[in-house]
């Protein structure tokens, strides 16, 4: 059945009106999936309409859309859905006074159990890092089995945006963020994992043990939960976790879960065990991590060991994380826009160990100090060409330390690190910020970085 002829869809959305407030791949996906349902839809957006044309130009032409302020919520409405970028201020007013804020997952979520399609095999990804190369390495392990796979969420695609592809017997691989969960309230996955906790977005959450606890928010309604053995919030998180754990790590431990042993990965996990040889095109102990979080949550599902097996040996990374694009004249240029807090920074130039990296670092800050990169900074950076709005915040914390580069914009650092390196060098693109300064998003960034170098 088409879910807008769904007769329990009907009844809570048709005739509804909806504001869907922040406008970009959510915001369009939320509102497409609501007018189609019968609401009378509306969006506002505080960007002023030039910045955000293609986006309006995706809606449906009976959406009315305000831009440049958000006016529309001063008006009566009977739910808000929010983009995952909005910030409480501006919802949480209306979840005092009793009206309903979903944000856009949740609604996908509803919508889809109303429906009867939630499918029985669902996993959501969360963490700091590493969420976006652990959901693609679990989409591609349920698609070795021959499942029919979707693959959805913070990714880059939203879950309302492929809602009618999602059936009973689909496998559902979410990515998703601190920001959707902190609106996540029915969402339940079979499987889900948080991979790790470290500073980021501190400036929306306020506090570490804030953000950590809107990630374990993903575990609220039950369901397996997969957690990383090394890391201190899951360690302290895990008593609050009402389903089952099971725990992943780089040494074994008597925990069930999936562990590297020697030079395999093993799976203790009662019911669904397995062996597997690491990943062969992944670099780092922390891809390995990523690697044994996936297969836990693939054998969860019910995924083969031989399935796991092959998207290990298979699978190449994903775009925009430390993402090899061309050499030039001996230099090479790397791109990890996907970098888009510190310690993913870290984790890039670890990467590195021969040195002779040219960063370029910068563009929105997200509250979290950047000293942490120093060390490796001095021992493996040649220079660091400074980008974005979060300019003074890393010179504060880095300028007495480091000689850094004012370049302002991607255009200038690139051409400038391109100017100063030698054969043998890297010129890496690890920003440790977010990219809303100057972008849509980190693969905007990412894409336009590729773009220059590819014009040099």
């Amino acid at each position: 059945m088409d879910l807008r002829s769904h007769p329990s869809l009907k009844y809570w959305f048709s005739g509804r009106r909806v504001c869907v407030v922040g406008l970009g791949k959510s915001g369009v996906a939320a509102a497409k999936l609501l007018e189609k349902l019968g609401a009378l839809v509306s969006v506002t957006e505080k960007r002023p309409r030039g910045q955000v044309a293609s986006w309006i130009g995706e809606l449906p032409s009976v959406v009315p859309v305000e831009t440049g302020g958000h006016g529309f919520l001063s008006k009566d409405w009977d739910l808000i859905v929010t983009s995952p970028g909005v910030p409480g201020v501006l919802w949480r007013p209306f979840a005092e006074r009793g009206v309903p804020v979903l944000g856009e997952m949740e609604l996908g979520y509803r919508v889809l159990t109303l429906a009867g399609r939630w499918p029985v095999r669902t996993a959501a990804i969360t963490g700091t890092n590493g969420k976006t190369t652990t959901t693609a390495l679990l989409g591609e392990m349920a698609k070795a089995a021959g499942l029919t796979t979707v693959v959805a969420g913070n990714i880059g695609t939203p879950l309302c945006a492929v809602a009618d592809k999602i059936h009973g017997d689909t496998t559902l691989i979410l990515e998703v963020s601190s920001y959707q969960l902190e609106t996540a309230e029915a969402f339940r996955a079979a499987a889900g994992a948080v991979l790790n906790v470290t500073p980021d977005h501190l400036a929306r959450h306020g506090t570490l043990e804030a953000y950590a606890r809107a990630k374990f928010r993903l575990f609220q309604n039950g369901g397996a939960a997969v957690l990383n053995a090394a890391d201190a919030w899951d360690r302290r998180l895990a008593v609050s976790v009402p389903g089952n754990v099971y725990w992943f790590g780089l040494s074994p431990r008597k925990e069930p879960g999936v562990y590297r042993v020697g030079n395999r990965l093993v799976s203790t996990i009662p019911g669904a065990e397995g062996s597997w040889a690491p990943p062969a095109r992944l670099a780092g102990d922390h891809n390995v991590e990523n690697a044994l979080a996936a297969a836990a949550c693939a054998r969860l599902l019910g995924v083969p060991s031989s399935a796991v097996a092959k998207a290990l040996r298979e699978f190449p990374g994903v775009e925009h994380r430390l993402e090899f694009v061309r050499e030039v004249r001996g230099v090479r240029f790397v791109n990890d826009s996907k970098g888009t807090n510190v310690d993913s920074t870290v984790i890039a130039l670890k990467a590195f160990p021969q040195g002779g990296v040219h960063l370029i670092l910068g563009g929105e800050d997200k509250g979290a100090p950047y000293l942490p990169l120093i060390p490796l900074i001095k021992t493996r950076v040649k220079a660091v060409y400074v980008i974005g709005e979060a300019e003074p915040q890393i010179r504060r914390d880095l300028g007495k330390a480091l000689s850094l580069v004012k370049a302002g914009t991607l255009e200038k650092a690139l051409d400038q690190a391109f100017r100063a390196a030698v054969p043998g060098d890297t010129i890496l693109l690890s920003p440790a910020c977010a990219s809303f300064d100057q972008f849509n998003n980190f693969e905007h960034r990412g894409r336009v970085f590729k773009e220059l170098v590819k014009a040099l």
